[in-house]
């Protein structure tokens, strides 16, 4: 099951890395990777959309809000090759759900147990800053994806944007509130916060600040605050034991 899995999950990926649904994303994407910084020039960009990565097992969904133009943008991998994803590969190490720390590029012999990343928006948009529409037409992408996941319980989401994301992603999933309400049509809307839990049919919402440079730099997130969010996902997901590192 886990083999025709992880089978499903490539068709997938590659699926979406074809996708140019965006113009705006497509044009923004292509020309970062045709003039890049000097530190890395010479180097051949990704320049597509990045599907997620991880285990197909994965009990823990986490969702970032999209690629980074020169980290994963450049390497092809969600969080990989930039601070945010040095931040949150550390952590997911020290919670036991990686089995290293660092993430450089595709072919670095990292690997996730129990865990699988994937973002809102899977092209890299223009400050940072992509659009509900745009948020909107890459919707139906992660839809599909939970749909393989069928383990996970516990979606992690790393800003507010990823919050509004995973409630439009949970509510198209068919997941109601206690009340029978779908996730999407709440109000009020269950806000952001760190920390925030907030029961989404068979899943757990988690609340976790992004682990972008401005957070990490001013302290608003320090690794005792992200390290108490993935325990708490590993609780809530019934991964209490963290059990022995994956090799290298």
């Amino acid at each position: 099951m886990s083999s025709a899995r992880a089978g499903k999950l490539a068709e997938l990926a590659a699926e979406i890395h074809d996708c140019r649904r965006c113009p705006r994303l497509v044009a923004w994407r292509e020309a970062e990777a045709a003039d890049p910084p000097r530190r890395y020039r010479g180097e051949d960009y990704w320049a597509r959309p990045v599907s997620g990565f991880g285990d197909p097992a994965a009990r823990i969904l986490i969702v970032g809000l999209a690629p980074a133009a020169h980290g994963a943008n450049r390497t092809g991998r969600m969080f990989t090759g930039d601070r945010s994803g040095e931040w949150l590969y550390a952590a997911l190490h020290r919670a036991g759900l990686a089995n290293q720390e660092t993430s450089e590029h595709r072919d670095d012999g990292l690997k996730l147990s129990g865990a699988w990343i994937t973002a809102a928006v899977r092209c890299a948009p223009p400050a940072n800053r992509p659009t509900p529409d745009e948020r909107d037409k890459c919707l139906p992408w992660t839809v599909r994806e939970l749909e393989l996941l069928t383990d996970v319980r516990v979606v992690v989401c790393l800003g507010g944007f990823a919050w509004g994301a995973s409630l439009a992603l949970l509510g198209a999933h068919g997941e109601r509130s206690r009340d029978g309400v779908s996730i999407a049509a709440l109000r009020p809307r269950p806000r952001f916060g760190h920390g925030t839990e907030l029961a989404a049919g068979r899943y757990t919402m988690l609340g976790c600040f992004h682990p972008s440079q401005q957070n990490t730099f001013t302290g608003k997130l320090t690794a005792p605050m992200i390290d108490a969010v993935l325990v708490r996902a590993r609780e809530l997901a019934d991964l209490r034991d963290p059990g022995p590192r994956l090799p290298a």
